[in-house]
């Protein structure tokens, strides 16, 4: 787990802010490659696309441009509606998880500078 400095402490150094966004990043590889493969696995098998079109269609999902091959029957399109919105879900914690260290820097900056002063 990220453990962030408390407001009185000094900012971490440059080099321990890279370090702490690459764990971050590193995160989100991480976090992103399960939900594609998950999104591969529902292609093939409950859509059944061979292996390269469920790759692709799970791709474009979790990249937000939406689906190449259209669903054939109820499984598999009420599959392709949940991953969809699971999709969208990942890509907005991402967002804020690979966000949230930069704008604690920010914010901590101001606190840490208005506390010294004070």
């Amino acid at each position: 787990m990220l453990r962030f400095e408390h407001r009185q402490e000094k900012p971490i150094s440059t080099r321990d802010f890279i370090l702490r966004m690459l764990r971050s990043a590193a995160i989100a590889v991480v976090v992103t490659g399960i939900a594609l493969l998950i999104g591969i696995a529902g292609y093939h098998w409950i859509g059944g696309l061979g292996w390269t079109d469920a790759f692709l269609n799970a791709s474009m999902i979790l990249g937000g441009m939406g689906p190449v091959d259209p669903m054939q029957g109820t499984p598999a399109k009420i599959f392709a509606g949940c991953y969809a919105l699971f999709s969208g879900l990942v890509f907005i914690g991402l967002a804020g998880f690979f966000i949230a260290p930069i704008a604690h820097r920010v914010l901590h900056r101001f606190h840490y500078i208005d506390d010294r002063d004070s």
